[in-house]
């Protein structure tokens, strides 16, 4: 791929010499971009499901799982290249080009914050209801105003200064919250995953995006050449290939993780698996009332599963491939990896690569391309059966680790210091005798957000207007929403150890003055 391929286009057409860019490919050059980042550097530090701060627990990471997105990707993305019945179809659909797609899944966690998915919760709510944005936080929105905005590592100064292809890539939902694009998804009949929302909270917008308004040009310029290719609001084969790969890793690794510290245990997990097999008939006749009355029932989780995808996913889902997949899972994960507990020796560690392998494997071969999807699948998508596989995969890691009670008391705590951290940090931005001992870095990124929201105040307030229906008017207003989402930004590309260790500084609990988490 040249230079002059529009795909390769830049936003700044800056010099790529004063990045010092190693590589001739402009795609290459933007995987070696994301993976230099300090943006990228920090997922090290950054919980996945549970952070491995102070307890020696050996789990992944945001850094590690970013990396076994992209082997998965790239992986994909090269078979793909080699059947030549998808050939022509991969062209018409805008290509498929193995270096987008590392780069792309390299990328595509940078902006989550501290402690994971909890800590995206605590930012979203945060920003609309202390704040006023009526984008809120999310994760993936953070990724791409980093790689398009606030990071610095690019030749303007102003984001990586990423292709085309690759910024279009990272857009795994490729809408604002609220307003772009018109039609919003959200309105239509049957939305594509992630763009409806959430029905506890209804006037929000999108329960998932992947752009602020405050970056919607870059996503109408990465998005221009594919307005004759694909929906607006499709992904497009690049986005969907990461995206793919995203729930392959997530699916295979978080159920390592949890075997290897214990708290997979091999007769919980038999029980729902082997009970719904066993009774799948029965409990497919009770009635929503009496299922939901049998809260302690082993088999009772498993096929509330199986009637949410006929809700979700009708366009897929199979009964005679669910109960395969169960049965699959049953004889790889159940009799086979859980069946000897961990124990550290070689045989186990061999044991976890292998299942890991054998399920990589065999979801990466299941992958293909189809022409025209339904809303709620990409263009690229896994096998009937590996589909199903992976519902089972990602169910036994819900139920069996996220819903433990002692994970919601830790999560709980972390979402009080984030709380606690946010309202901090808000504290000493408005403290006008501290102004000028204010953190450079924070002080940079109100300057950014206040000019960003004060020309959408002049141009274009309507996208500003959140759930109480008022446009901000006003520079105190445009103030507050710069203040509120520099301070987002700002605790968002904390790690896990450095928003704790900011905290107590910010509270008087440490006596050290000189430590990482102060050098802002």
């Amino acid at each position: 791929m040249h230079s002059e391929d529009p795909r390769a286009q830049r936003r700044s057409g800056g010099d790529t010499a004063v990045q010092a860019d190693l590589a001739t490919s402009p795609f290459r050059v933007d995987r070696d971009r994301v993976a230099g980042s300090p943006f990228f550097s920090r997922l090290g530090g950054v919980t996945q499901v549970v952070s491995s701060t102070g307890s020696g627990l050996l789990v992944h990471n945001r850094l590690t799982h970013s990396l076994k997105v992209a082997q998965a990707a790239r992986a994909i993305a090269e078979r793909l290249n080699t059947r030549p019945e998808v050939a022509n179809l991969l062209d018409k659909l805008g290509g498929c080009d193995p270096d987008v797609v590392e780069a792309a899944a390299l990328g595509h966690d940078l902006g989550h914050p501290p402690f994971g998915h909890l800590g995206e919760q605590v930012l979203d709510r945060l920003a609309r209801h202390r704040f006023g944005l009526a984008d809120g936080f999310e994760g993936n929105a953070q990724s791409f105003r980093i790689v398009t905005t606030t990071d610095v590592r690019g030749p303007s100064a102003v984001g990586l200064d990423l292709t085309v292809a690759v910024r279009a890539a990272m857009l795994k939902y490729p809408w604002t919250r609220l307003s772009h694009p018109t039609p919003h998804p959200r309105e239509l009949p049957e939305p594509p995953r992630g763009a409806a929302e959430p029905p506890d909270a209804p006037g929000t917008g999108s329960a998932k995006f992947s752009a602020y308004v405050t970056e919607l040009e870059d996503v109408v310029q990465a998005r221009a050449f594919y307005g004759g290719r694909l929906e607006p609001w499709q992904q497009t084969v690049e986005a969907s290939v990461m995206d793919t790969a995203d729930d392959i890793a997530y699916a295979i690794h978080d159920v390592e993780d949890f075997y290897r510290v214990g708290v997979l245990q091999h007769a919980t997990v038999s029980a729902e698996l082997n009970s719904w097999l066993g009774h799948a008939v029965e409990l497919a006749g009770l009635s929503a009332a009496e299922l939901a009355a049998q809260q302690r029932r082993p088999g009772r989780s498993l096929e509330e599963l199986r009637r949410r995808l006929h809700a979700k996913d009708s366009w897929t889902v199979d009964d005679d491939a669910f109960a395969q997949a169960v049965a699959k899972v049953r004889a790889e994960l159940v009799d086979g990896l859980l069946a000897i507990p961990f124990d550290g020796s070689v045989e186990a560690e061999q044991a976890v690569a292998g299942f890991s392998a054998r399920w990589t494997r065999r979801l990466v071969d299941a992958v293909g391309v189809i022409e025209e999807p339904t809303t709620r699948s990409g263009h690229v998508v896994l096998a009937v059966p590996q589909w199903h596989e992976v519902q089972v995969l990602k169910f036994v890691h819900r139920r069996f680790v996220l819903l433990r009670p002692d994970l919601a008391l830790h999560q709980r705590g972390q979402a009080r210091l984030l709380t606690a951290l946010v309202e901090a940090l808000e504290q000493w931005a408005t403290d006008r005798h501290e102004a000028n001992r204010l953190p450079r870095r924070l002080h940079d990124l109100v300057e950014l957000a206040g000019a960003e929201y004060a020309r959408i105040a002049r141009t274009d307030p309507a996208v500003l207007v959140g759930a109480t229906g008022d446009a901000p008017s006003g520079p105190d207003a445009v103030r507050t929403l710069a203040r509120g989402r520099a301070v987002v930004d700002f605790v968002a590309s904390l790690t896990d150890n450095q928003a704790a260790a900011l905290l107590d500084g910010l509270s008087g609990r440490t006596g050290q003055l000189w430590t990482d988490a102060f050098v802002l």
